[in-house]
């Protein structure tokens, strides 16, 4: 059968029959908001490349998290900036880090309601801004595995519900699940950063988490875009080392690595909206050129329809409002 029989738009003619037929639905509960937290910071500091985002003082971090739980929004990741910096950023897996107080906080105000999740990665504590320990000019993956799975473990003692290594060293999955599991820590999931590429998209993370590298790239340890193959590769090595949970890092120029990434592991998979496609949207909103709302809601339906079952998001603690207004 085909026309005058089927008419496709009967199911398009009202907002309520499209909503009933949609495959593809926005949640904010499936939904991370990422958080900056500021060791040096007393009031929130501007993010002038991210409008509408702060780097937080550990004391207001439960009052803003809040905000976001009250939007019905169920986990956060948290990102730290020490006090100071070293050359083995030392401040990441600090008993009393930044990120280890923040941890505490939002526990002992929310408890189970709230997934909290922390970054594990050194790129915010090192003098430098690698992700790693330098040795020669070059980033030490071996070396580095020890310092990850003792900021793993830091961020486990401080009642974190999962950890996210970001720094693509090779082996960082399985040192940090043999290390929580030495230590008691079973239960704590790993979400890895299986699949993140060397992307231009970062740019304004690197001012919000004062990460930028003081000389070099991270190419010789983040993916090259052009290839599709290594995604799969790295995603099926750290599933075997124990991740619970699988990231595509950047999400917009990526949708057929969420794709193949979903069709090939029978495992959760996460899609980062990073810090560039944030401020591109909120950019050409201010301009007037778009409705932000509307694009923002149309880039999370198409990263879900990749294939993510969650993504971490800037535009996480306003999805409510926005599908409220459709």
């Amino acid at each position: 059968m085909s026309f005058p029989t089927i008419r496709m738009r009967r199911l398009r003619r009202t907002p309520a029959l499209r909503e009933l037929v949609n495959d593809v639905r926005i949640s904010p509960s499936q939904l991370v908001y990422p958080v900056f937290v500021d060791e040096n910071a007393t009031t929130p500091i501007p993010i002038t490349s991210m409008p509408g985002y702060n780097r937080l003082p550990v004391k207001q971090v439960v009052d803003v998290v809040g905000e976001a739980v009250e939007q019905e929004v169920k986990a956060v990741m948290l990102f730290g900036i020490p006090a100071k910096k070293d050359d083995v950023g030392s401040g990441a897996y600090a008993a009393e880090g930044v990120v280890q107080k923040a941890i505490r906080k939002l526990k002992s105000q929310f408890g189970a309601e709230l997934v909290v999740i922390g970054d594990v990665c050194l790129c915010e504590y090192t003098s430098h801004g690698h992700c790693g320990v330098i040795n020669n000019g070059t980033v030490e993956n071996d070396a580095t595995l020890e310092l990850l799975q003792k900021t793993a473990i830091s961020q486990a003692h401080a009642g974190v519900d999962m950890v996210a290594p970001s720094a693509m060293m090779d082996g960082q999955v399985q040192t940090i699940r043999e290390g929580l599991d030495d230590e008691g820590f079973d239960q704590t999931a790993i979400m890895s950063y299986a699949v993140k590429y060397s992307s231009s998209f970062y740019g304004p993370f690197r001012e919000a988490a004062e990460s930028t590298p003081q000389y070099g790239n991270r190419k010789s340890y983040q993916m090259s875009y052009g290839s599709q193959r290594e995604a799969l590769r790295e995603a099926e090595l750290d599933v075997a080392e124990g991740a619970d949970i699988i990231m595509v890092k950047p999400a917009l120029s990526y949708m057929d690595i969420i794709s193949c990434v979903k069709s090939a592991f029978n495992v959760p998979v996460a899609a980062y909206n990073v810090s560039g496609e944030y401020s591109m949207v909120k950019a050409a909103a201010e301009k007037g050129w778009i409705d932000e709302g509307s694009v923002a809601l149309e880039i999370l339906a198409g990263i879900k329809r990749a294939g993510a079952d969650l993504i971490i998001t800037y535009f996480a603690k306003d999805v409510k409002t926005w599908l409220n207004q459709k």
